[in-house]
Order: C-alpha cells, then structure tokens, then sequence
C-alpha cells in the first residue's frame, strides 16, 4: 500500500469498489480525514469506471442532506498522449459498513435504517436525480444506527432513458432492464428489493436474472413469495408494503419516498405497541380498611 495518494497520507485500505480501491487518507496541512477513491486505468474498458467517477462528483458536490455522501474533489492523471491513466475522488469519511458485511437482526433496527434510507432518496430526488444502484452494499451503517447512502455513479436526472442496462442484477427494476424513462420509482423497487433482502436473506427474482436464465417473461407478482411467507416473524404491513414497492408495474409502486417513509413508520409504530407492555391497571379497587368500625 502506498504512503501517499496526492497529497493525502494513506492511513489505510478501507475496501474495494467497481474497479477502484478506497483508502482512508489525512490532509497532512489541515489534518481533515476522508475517503479516496482511486481507479488505475488498465485496460481500455476501464475508463467506464473513470466516467462513473466524473458522474458521481458532478451530482455529490451538491449534496447537503447528512444522508447523501458528499464527495469534494476529482482528479484526473493522464499520460503523454492525454489517455486518462488514473483517477481519485475525494470523498466525506463515514465510520460505517455495507448492510451486506453485517446484515440487520431486529425489526426495529431494519425498519430505521429504510427510514433514514428513504429520507436520503427523498432529499436526491428533490434534486432532480434518481440514484439508480440503491442495493445493500451502497447503504452504510455505523454502530449508533446512522446511515449514509453512498456510490452516486450511475446517478441520472429524473426521465433519463439510459443508452445501456446498468443495475445491479439482484436489484434491478424492469424499467432499468427495458431502457425505458427512469423515475423515482425506479429507486423505489431498488430499495424494496433491498429490504426484501433484509427481511429473508433472500433476493427477488427480477427481470434481468430471470431472462439470464433462459426464461421468456418475468415471474408474475403473485408468484414471488412475501416476506412474511419466507419469515412468518415479518409484520404484514411490512409485507405488503414491500410487495407494492417491488411491483412489476411502475404504477403499483408508491409513487414516492414521502408514501414509503410513511408506510415504514406506521410499521414502525405498530411494532413498537407490540413491544410495549401494556400499562399496570390503575382501576382496581382500593383494598379494605384494616381499621375496626364503630
């Protein structure tokens, strides 16, 4: 591992992304800390990785929303014959893991996690953007519950109609599949899926994985178990509301991340009625007087 990357010292190697390595780096003059991106240019097809970098930068220095991660720097090394050779993003450090490296045990911890999750979409979505990658390993947690949305390259404006499939397969909506207009639904069946997963340790079936396999048509909705038929412990209003957000039929879906938020705290609610022991009766009678009469 190298000592420097720019002119960030390398406090050491966080993980790896699409084609990149992240490092958690210090400014040796200001002594801020961050992460850094840094994609090597190996081969030509590479510079793909390097063109989701610009697109990441180009939508996340905007950001403010504390659930958005904010990224504050780009730089492009190239050769002498101006081919790109490699890239470094500078991005906010956040002290958190995928969901992926440590999946979620309580109801009340997955259900606010998706909270503040939909949040952060809703805050991006307010911006005009859909983030198009919403999938466990984009979501991180630290270990006081907070949440960061990260990985904003295949980020478009709302209405984009991609030039190729980009998703991820596990993940992916059938508007992402079919190159049609991306809309905030798109990201609302991203993060249904999401918390499908989370809630059977278990993937739906979608578009693209059931067409890689040989099959003509996606499987119906109705034949895609709930998560309450996989883990009876999963309350119902979860349930459905998880089988609307992963609807194949865009206008099934909710319509945005204020329905889901709503639907996720009224589960939120309830759940926490049932945890609740119920209040001692205070309406028994008063014991009798120990006093003779006269």
């Amino acid at each position: 591992m190298a000592n420097t990357l720019l002119n960030y010292q390398v406090l050491e190697r966080l993980g790896e992304g699409a084609g990149s390595i992240i490092y958690k780096v210090v400014d040796p003059t200001t002594k801020h800390v961050y992460a850094l991106k840094h994609v090597v240019r190996v081969d030509p097809k590479d510079i793909r990785f390097v063109e989701q970098m610009e697109e990441e930068f180009a939508v996340s220095k905007q950001f403010t929303h504390k659930g958005l991660r904010r990224c504050y720097d780009l730089k492009i090394n190239r050769s002498m014959l101006m081919k790109v050779a490699e890239a470094f993003l500078v991005m906010e450090l956040f002290e958190g893991r995928p969901l992926d490296s440590r999946p979620l045990t309580s109801f009340p911890d997955i259900i606010d996690t998706f909270i503040q999750t939909a949040e952060a979409l809703r805050a991006l979505h307010a911006m005009g953007y859909v983030h198009c990658d919403l999938k466990p390993n984009n979501i991180l947690r630290n270990d006081a519950g907070v949440v960061k949305v990260i990985d904003f390259g295949q980020t478009v404006t709302i209405g984009t109609v991609k030039e190729r499939i980009q998703g991820t397969p596990d993940y992916i909506a059938p508007e992402q599949v079919n190159r049609r207009p991306i809309s905030v639904q798109t990201d609302v069946y991203n993060l249904g899926a999401t918390i499908y997963w989370a809630l059977t340790n278990r993937n739906i079936p979608t578009l693209y994985t059931v067409n890689r396999k040989g099959e003509n048509s996606f499987l119906v909705h109705a034949a895609i178990p709930t998560p309450i038929e996989l883990n009876p412990k999963v309350p119902l209003g979860l349930s459905n509301l998880v089988m609307e957000m992963v609807a194949t039929q865009m206008q099934k879906r909710p319509a945005d991340m204020d329905q889901v938020i709503t639907r996720l705290e009224l589960a939120r609610h309830v759940m926490q009625k049932t945890l609740t022991p119920p209040p001692p009766n205070t309406d028994e009678p008063p014991a009798p007087s120990t006093s003779a009469s006269k």
